[in-house]
């Protein structure tokens, strides 16, 4: 596979990427009008506080009514042991150990919070009794890099240190984020790599937001329409990296597509829409997983945008998406 891509490229040069993007399934497509009033394609700095309204989780009460699902909540140390809030969610009855997932929640570093797409996630704990730890990881710009990430390399550390009280199944723990919340998890498991931390079964990495750069054409090809277009991911990392911005000094733990060594990761879910800013990042890192040896299973749903399985979860396309997630992991944690 060949990336062609110009650093310089100039207004003639995007006017003509985005003329040659690829279209939106028509299903989904009919569901970008109603979309847009709660998550416009383009978020700038004085959207932030708007998003932090809009994105905000419904009621926890709301999600969890009707469900067979206990829910928890400690109070445990994050970065520099400065104490985050974590959600502990398990099936009703359970008992003994069980296969647990870490999950880093969307809002592309700036929004958002640890019930974010939980009412699709729920699905984890009530079909396969998985055990989901949600931490309420530090915002962007308020709290820069390296809160995020290392508010979430700590809940994964407490997840471990505490399996026995929590009934975490040690040798079935995986990592598992949406958005920039996937780009976490693929920080996570580098981190627990480098830093002989948690063994992990595996990382669930959902159209993952992995570098800080734009360098990939289809980072180009969305600007004005969709979900979280180029100059909304221009935002979230400039909140969240400051004047670290497209520079060296970018860690691969929050931007995972700057790592160099990729060896001796746990086997990698991705799936992505071939119709959103993320689809050539996500490509090119289950590349690289595979060019060094490590194992990656790859989705690109074709004309789908960022987060349909979220925003239009009644598509056809969407469906196929959940479906496919799951199966994978039922695979990798069934009892």
């Amino acid at each position: 596979m060949v990336w062609r891509w110009c650093r310089g490229a100039g207004v003639g040069i995007l006017g003509d990427m985005t003329q040659r993007r690829s279209r939106f399934d028509a299903e989904l497509a009919a569901s970008l009008s109603v979309i847009g009033g709660v998550f416009p394609p383009t978020i700038t700095p004085s959207l932030i506080d708007f998003m932090r309204v809009s994105y905000a989780s419904e009621p926890l009460a709301e999600t969890l009514s009707g469900r067979r699902v206990e829910h928890s909540e400690y109070q445990v140390p994050g970065h520099l042991g400065e104490a985050i809030t974590v959600s502990v969610f398990r099936r009703s009855g359970d008992t003994g150990r069980r296969p647990t997932i870490v999950y880093a929640h969307s809002g592309g570093l700036m929004f958002g919070d640890r019930f974010s797409a939980l009412g699709l996630n729920l699905d984890w704990v009530e079909k396969i009794g998985a055990i989901l730890i949600c931490p309420e990881y530090r915002l962007a710009p308020e709290f820069q890099d390296p809160y995020a990430r290392e508010d979430m390399y700590a809940a994964l550390l407490w997840t471990a240190e505490n399996a026995d009280t929590l009934g975490v199944d040690r040798a079935r723990l995986i990592v598992a984020g949406a958005s920039s919340g996937g780009g976490l998890a693929a920080g996570m498991a580098l981190a627990a790599r480098d830093r002989h931390g948690p063994k992990l079964k595996g990382q669930l990495l959902i159209y993952p937001m992995l570098d800080d750069r734009g360098i990939t054409p289809s980072t180009r090809q969305f600007d004005g329409i969709g979900v979280w277009d180029r100059v909304s991911n221009e935002t979230g990392w400039q909140a969240m990296l400051g004047d670290d911005y497209r520079t060296e000094a970018v860690s691969p733990y929050i931007a995972p597509s700057r790592a160099n060594d990729l060896t001796d990761l746990p086997p990698a879910y991705i799936d992505v829409g071939s119709a959103e800013i993320f689809r050539d990042e996500a490509v090119a890192y289950a590349s690289a997983l595979w060019n060094d040896g490590s194992e990656a299973e790859l989705h690109v749903w074709p004309g789908g945008f960022h987060a349909f399985d979220i925003f239009a979860a009644h598509t056809h396309l969407a469906q196929g998406m959940i479906s496919t997630r799951m199966a994978w992991i039922e695979k990798l944690l069934a009892d």
